[in-house]
């Protein structure tokens, strides 16, 4: 049964994409009567999604420019990658005893396509099918209000395109990144519980990583 998605979700989609691929960028206004005209509806939903973006954090509501796209500083980015490393590997742990075969094949599935999304440079694709990786273990976790806790506080790391920095090798970060991945289904399949939960917390969510959500 397909969800029902109102006016508002419509939009909140519409303005989470646009983050998303980056052509909204941190600091530059929400022009509702833009999107209002653009999908050929009122200011009312495009009003409602906005305040529901910025009570998730990804936009600030200024008394004198509207909604803006929120800069998200390194240091709220390690915050939130420790909070993020501790629910997630709860989440896993609980979620651990519940994986079919099945379940491993898609995760490893997942993995190897990342490898090519990261070849090709298709940086969105990877942030999709790493999305999906997660997914598969989440769907599975018998806590749904952890799991919902858990999405709501990954969206603050909504944007999926980076500025290109000399210094930077995003694929090589990327596919280290992947290789974590592939650890997380070693230890699920010996289903060691208790190694997966410290392995997210400590190394796949370590706070030190967190300033490629900056970049």
């Amino acid at each position: 049964m397909e969800e029902f998605l109102t006016l508002k979700d419509h939009v909140y989609n519409y303005i989470a994409e646009q983050i998303s691929g980056g052509s909204l960028v941190p600091g530059e206004k929400i022009n509702e009567n833009s999107i209002s005209e653009r999908m050929n509806i009122s200011r009312t939903p495009v009003r409602e999604a906005l305040i529901q973006l910025a009570s998730e954090g990804l936009l600030e509501n200024s008394p004198r420019k509207g909604f803006v796209i929120k800069h998200l500083s390194e240091e709220e980015a390690k915050e939130i990658y420790f909070i993020i490393g501790v629910m997630d590997g709860l989440a896993v742990s609980l979620a651990c005893l519940f994986l079919t075969e099945q379940a491993v094949k898609d995760m490893e599935f997942y993995a190897a396509s990342m490898d090519l999304a990261i070849e090709t440079g298709n940086f969105v694709m990877y942030h999709k099918l790493q999305e999906e990786f997660h997914n598969v273990y989440l769907t599975l976790c018998p806590n749904k209000s952890l799991v919902n806790l858990l999405q709501q506080l990954k969206k603050k790391f909504l944007r999926r395109t980076y500025v290109a920095e000399p210094q930077v090798d995003m694929k090589e970060i990327l596919f280290a990144t992947n290789e974590e991945h592939r650890e997380m289904i070693r230890l699920a399949k010996e289903k060691d519980t208790q190694g997966l939960e410290r392995y997210l917390r400590d190394v796949h969510w370590n706070p030190n990583k967190a300033y490629m959500e900056t970049l």
